[in-house]
């Protein structure tokens, strides 16, 4: 028995698909305001100084960028790592700027964008930490590394350390406070906020591996479909790398060795 499908229903199905590419973009531009997820804790990225209540950092600045490019308003919507997926899926912002490392178990629930950043995997002692001298000591037994629980570190160390006594941390500042008291030897960060450990404390040493361990690439993330929307994020992409937009922010923020050009 052979089964029709009418013309009419294949333009609905159609219009339908078309509608779902195009709402995204049309919504944006209709209500005249984008809605960008960051994670203001987010040193060099997306950071509210405590002090100034000022936010900094390379994806909050392109973030007015994009909306420079489309010409609509900017309203910033707090989220982080934790809640992302959900704030992504719920519609709570239009896309999440703020340096998200494109890993499978994220992509299963969001679409990335083309990475414009990257970063390796770091860690963070103390100066007064005798046993932590280098990258070779990390992985030791009696050592007690930290990381943070819902970050991409979190499945990879658990993979990757053999001898190490490997310990999950519900917080960002905690993992920093076990280490401050000597509960754990190390704890485990990306490059930015290394930087920051470095720059706002004075206990904090950094070591560095001697070879890439775990290079990330980062992005942007939204929901999937809107296609109209995401050729439009991702030809802004384009345009930030060969107008310089995008190193010229990496500079301003201190993170040049972060920028993904290809």
């Amino acid at each position: 028995m052979k089964t029709f499908i009418f013309p009419a229903l294949i333009a609905f199905l159609s219009s339908l698909s078309l509608y779902a590419d195009n709402t995204k973009l049309d919504e944006i531009i209709k209500n005249n305001e984008l809605r960008v997820c960051i994670w203001p804790q987010y040193y060099g990225i997306s950071y509210v100084d405590r002090r100034t209540q000022k936010l900094t950092g390379i994806d909050s600045d392109l973030a007015v960028e994009l909306a420079k490019d489309l010409n609509v308003n900017l309203r910033y919507v707090q989220s982080s790592f934790p809640t992302l997926i959900n704030d992504i899926k719920s519609d709570k912002c239009d896309i999440a700027m703020f340096a998200i490392g494109n890993t499978k178990k994220r992509r299963e629930q969001m679409r990335f964008t083309s990475a414009h950043l990257q970063s390796d995997i770091y860690a963070i002692t103390t100066k007064t930490n005798k046993k932590i001298n280098s990258w070779d000591d990390i992985d030791k037994k009696g050592v007690i590394i930290a990381v943070a629980k819902g970050t991409y570190h979190e499945p990879i160390m658990i993979k990757m350390i053999k001898n190490a006594k490997l310990v999950i941390i519900k917080g960002f500042k905690d993992r920093e406070d076990e280490v401050q008291a000597g509960r754990a030897d190390v704890f485990i960060a990306d490059y930015p906020y290394s930087v920051k450990m470095i720059n706002k404390t004075s206990w904090a040493k950094l070591i560095i591996p001697k070879e890439t361990f775990h290079l990330t690439p980062y992005a942007w993330t939204m929901a999937y479909g809107n296609n109209k929307f995401y050729n439009a994020v991702e030809k802004f992409i384009k345009d930030i790398k060969n107008d310089g937009r995008l190193e010229d922010f990496a500079r301003r923020n201190g993170l040049e060795p972060m920028v993904k050009k290809d």
